[in-house]
């Protein structure tokens, strides 16, 4: 006999399967209370990037040049969040059951991944550059990226609060910070070059700028290429999970636990409880809910009660032929 929370008995299946969500709290799809602060970093940064382009090339500055194209991946980004944003949010259809909130760990792998062959180019052409030193104006390259600080600085600020709580608003917020500091090595070498003439300076810069960004990236695609891969997000530790699952009354083992990040602000988990005394009653399934999401921060928890029957076995238990995660299983002695 099958239990749903939200719908009635189903006698399709041999276990009790129990779905719940925990109560009294939010559940966020995306960064949606950034739209404004997207709006206002891509404003500020798109007119920033033509800006420095302009004064680039005016300046003959590979350093401007470079900062201006970090910071055109870096709207782009931007955007492609916010759109993820907004996907996010819409309602679970046919097909796609979740909806689409994993659009939110794919923007955040593709921005990663973007970011890292933009900076590519950038460390190629400040090679070459390196090789044959081309004059730079100063003055042009010290007011522009001084400028760019403090847009850069602004613009990271105004997603400081959230960057803990989704992968995306980090994310927007490692490429403003890097931005910042970017700009600023930009000024001090421009001020070393003022009274130097030390024009190789701008090369070796944007050779530095491609390490920061190297390095704030990394991060960022480690974690989005797990989350993509249905890896446990961070933070959450299995064994703890499952010894949770494992103390609760009459539960004697839990096997075929999963845990994954449905996007990168929600969190899903599947497992099997062996209760030889049958289904609990709801009482205890809402506070269960309510203390995955509470000690968790599991959104979205669905247990399948079985009964341990050896006559009608789960397939997915643990020395079944159809399971292969046999790992992941906990019995309790």
């Amino acid at each position: 006999m099958a239990y749903d929370q939200h719908d009635d008995h189903d006698h399709a299946t041999g276990h009790q399967q129990t779905h719940g969500h925990a109560h009294g709290h939010n559940h966020a799809h995306g960064p949606a209370g950034y739209g404004r602060a997207f709006a206002i970093g891509v404003a500020l940064n798109l007119s920033f990037v033509l800006v420095e382009a302009v004064f680039g090339v005016m300046g003959h500055s590979l350093a401007l040049l470079a900062d201006a194209g970090h910071n055109l991946s870096d709207v782009l980004a931007m955007l492609m969040t916010w759109g993820a944003t907004a996907l996010a949010r819409r309602p679970p259809s046919v097909r796609f059951t979740y909806g689409l909130r994993s659009s939110s760990i794919l923007t955040a792998l593709a921005n990663a991944v973007f970011l890292l062959v933009v900076t590519g180019g950038i460390a190629w052409e400040a090679i070459q550059r390196l090789l044959h030193p081309a004059p730079v104006d100063s003055s042009i390259v010290i007011g522009v990226a001084a400028f760019g600080t403090l847009i850069n600085t602004g613009t990271a600020l105004l997603f400081i609060a959230g960057r803990k709580g989704d992968l995306n608003v980090r994310a927007a917020f490692l490429h403003m910070a890097s931005d910042a500091v970017v700009s600023l090595g930009v000024v001090i070498a421009g001020i070393v070059m003022l009274f130097t003439h030390w024009f190789w300076l701008d090369s070796t810069v944007s050779l530095l700028i491609s390490a920061v960004i190297v390095i704030a990236t990394w991060g960022l695609l480690r974690d989005s290429t797990q989350l993509a891969l249905h890896g446990v997000p961070e933070g959450i530790e299995t064994q703890v999970v499952r010894a949770y699952l494992a103390a609760l009354p009459n539960v004697t083992a839990v096997h075929d636990l999963h845990i994954w990040a449905m996007s990168t602000t929600e969190t899903a988990l599947t497992a099997h409880l062996v209760m030889p005394n049958g289904y609990p009653g709801d009482a205890l399934l809402n506070q269960i809910s309510d203390e995955l999401q509470a000690r968790f921060r599991i959104d979205h928890p669905t247990l399948q009660v079985e009964t341990g029957d050896p006559a009608h076995p789960c397939a997915l238990a643990p020395g079944r032929p159809y399971c292969a995660c046999q790992q992941n299983d906990f019995s309790v002695s």
